[in-house]
């Protein structure tokens, strides 16, 4: 139940939205201020879109594209002018926020970055990805572990990017650290489509907690990426899934203290501690 999307939000309820954005191209500082605003502006659409939503994410190389492009003139910062940006999206719609971007990396390759901001533009989460995707991928390993923060309505999140949501200890560690709703954000094609559905239910159903996941959406004239958003309830069940169509987001309202009564009183099944 994911109460008609989050329509009908009760009082413990976390009500998010999942951006299956336009794959862009990213190549200029031009085109990286354009997509910025872009991704504002999307902030805007989904508060409009549902007053009771908690909780925007984007996908990862939502701001960069799939080019993997390495160019110092495009990488990103924590202080610079597009988490700027972002902070103050959220601060303008009252709205929690979730990032991507690639990270200047002054001893090596730039990292791929994940943030989550809250609608007083607070950075309360940030976090870089652990496994680039070999060997197509050009980031540097994250090393920052995988943090869990406090999230809207007394929720406890953690973000997952793409390929490091294919490993059950990313998962799992989240859990540990009492993540109930778990984010992952990615920029996947059609094939990996099947492991996509699989894991993120694998990832719900064995730690007893939610997972929100999307991918870019569209072409950039090269790739194609596949969008499908997807809600997941903490005993595996789909609860809501998108399709290919760029732009649109999908919402679901989720609640947190099931998943604490679930892992308080469950017996059967019961695998974040079960061991």
């Amino acid at each position: 139940m994911s109460g008609l999307g989050g329509l009908n939000k009760s009082a413990n309820g976390v009500v998010v939205g999942l951006v299956q954005l336009q794959l862009p191209v990213v190549a200029t500082r031009e085109q990286l201020a354009a997509q910025t605003q872009r991704i504002c502006e999307l902030v805007g659409k989904a508060r409009r879109n549902q007053q009771t939503m908690d909780l925007v994410v984007f996908p990862e190389y939502s701001l960069h594209g799939l080019s993997m492009a390495t160019n110092p003139e495009i990488m990103c910062s924590l202080d610079g002018p597009e988490v700027a940006a972002f902070r103050a999206a959220c601060v303008e719609h009252r709205i929690w926020g979730c990032f991507s971007i690639m990270e200047a990396n002054e001893g090596g390759n730039p990292y791929n970055s994940g943030l989550v901001i809250d609608d007083q533009g607070a950075i309360r989460l940030y976090y870089r990805k652990l496994h680039p995707w070999v060997p197509v991928e050009p980031w540097e390993p994250g090393n920052l572990g995988v943090p869990v923060c406090d999230g809207p309505n007394g929720s406890k999140l953690a973000l997952i990017i793409c390929h490091d949501g294919m490993f059950p200890e990313m998962a799992r560690e989240a859990a540990y650290k009492g993540a109930e709703i778990i984010l992952r954000t990615a920029g996947y094609t059609a094939p990996i489509r099947h492991a996509w559905k699989i894991t993120n239910q694998a990832n719900a159903f064995c730690n007893l907690a939610y997972t929100a996941s999307v991918c870019m959406c569209g072409s950039d004239g090269t790739f194609d990426s596949m969008g499908e958003g997807m809600f997941c309830s903490f005993d595996g069940t789909v609860m809501v899934e998108g399709g290919g169509r760029p732009d649109e987001i999908i919402t679901a309202e989720l609640r947190p203290d099931l998943v604490r009564e679930a892992r308080t009183g469950w017996g059967v099944e019961n695998n974040i501690y079960q061991l």
